[in-house]
């Protein structure tokens, strides 16, 4: 059997002219522009036409110059206020993930539940109706309290602390369940990805982090990143969408993977969620003739310093898993920027 994926939880730390004739070849006294008319009081010439396009060209480029040459600063606007909202949906991310690796150094016990929580909270999506998903749904007395879920009230409880201390120095109001419970499973995922270099480095953190930022995949987490902004539902999802486990045959969690667009691959890649033993998910998953390749490329991936297969679809099947018919809002957790009052200022 090869290495598990959770083993090392504990070790865990102007115009163009052409349109206009020319000034010295007509002196007109008085001149009516009509359409499509002849203009005859013009002084020793012949009669000169102008025409409803001649009168409206000139008009429609005098608009759009004048369009034109207002825009610019109304898009320098446009694109200061979306750099300031992405800083501060940045430095807001930044600030939850900090909360959440400390929260999961502290209890490396807890990783395999959080990963579940993040799961099992997804899974209730259904495709024909569009409901559930990953929605916090799962955060209910109702919903976490079902047999598939057992076991699971200690991570939630866990993320209820996390999330005050969140909310406490958020100022574009409190983070939803649906992303701290995603947040937490991929903070989950960071952290035994480098417990597992510190692991292969005797135990050394220095050498082990040093490991992880040169091998390690974390660069693979920019579109999970940016699917900050899940609405939490209102209501517990319904029943029986998600099996125990722990009881479920491989056939049974082909069949709700494949209800959701995963298949043998994605199957085996998040054995690490599937239950609190991914030794025993994946001995049983490796029974089955499709899944079983993909469970020894993982293990076997898992056995080298950079783990890079296992790692990149890890990190691709969990970003898929934590969208799953979900409307990402990408201005929440943004605010107005404080106004600076200049009749204060003192000169």
């Amino acid at each position: 059997m090869g290495v598990s994926f959770l083993s090392t939880c504990p070790s865990l730390l102007s115009l163009v002219a052409n349109d206009t004739p020319p000034s010295t070849r007509y002196h007109p006294r008085s001149v009516s522009v009509c359409c499509n008319k002849t203009i005859s009081d013009v002084a020793g010439e012949e009669p000169f036409h102008w025409r409803r396009r001649e009168v409206l060209k000139c008009v429609g480029a005098t608009v759009g110059l004048e369009i034109i040459g207002s825009s610019g600063s109304l898009v320098g606007m446009a694109n200061a206020a979306d750099l300031i909202e992405r800083r501060q949906r940045s430095e807001f991310q930044s600030q939850v993930k900090g909360t959440l690796f400390n929260a999961i150094k502290g209890n490396p016990d807890i990783i395999p539940s959080l990963l579940t929580l993040a799961l099992n909270d997804a899974l209730t999506y259904d495709k024909a109706t569009k409901s559930g998903g990953p929605n916090g749904s799962i955060r209910f007395s109702s919903e976490i309290s079902r047999p598939e879920n057992t076991g699971l009230s200690p991570a939630l409880n866990l993320l209820e602390e996390v999330k005050k201390e969140i909310d406490s120095y958020s100022k574009g109001g409190p983070i939803s369940y649906a992303d701290l419970i995603n947040y937490a499973a991929q903070s989950a995922v960071k952290a035994t990805f480098l417990a597992s270099a510190i692991r292969k480095c005797g135990g050394n953190e220095e050498k082990g982090n040093i490991l992880y930022n040169a091998y390690g995949s974390s660069g693979q987490w920019g579109l999970f990143d940016r699917q900050f902004g899940r609405a939490d539902a209102q209501d517990p999802d319904p029943e029986g969408r998600v099996p125990i486990w722990e009881k479920a045959s491989v056939q049974e969690m082909k069949d709700k993977f494949s209800a959701v667009g995963f298949g043998p691959r994605q199957l085996a890649v998040l054995s690490a969620f599937l239950g609190p033993d991914q030794n025993a998910t994946e001995t049983l998953l490796a029974s089955d003739p499709d899944v079983a390749p993909w469970v020894q490329k993982y293990q076997r991936s898992r056995e080298t310093v950079s783990q890079t297969d296992y790692e990149v679809d890890l990190i691709t099947t969990f970003t898929k898993l934590s969208t799953l018919g979900q409307q990402i809002n990408y201005e929440a957790y943004t605010y107005p920027r404080q106004k600076i009052d200049i009749t204060k200022l003192k000169l």
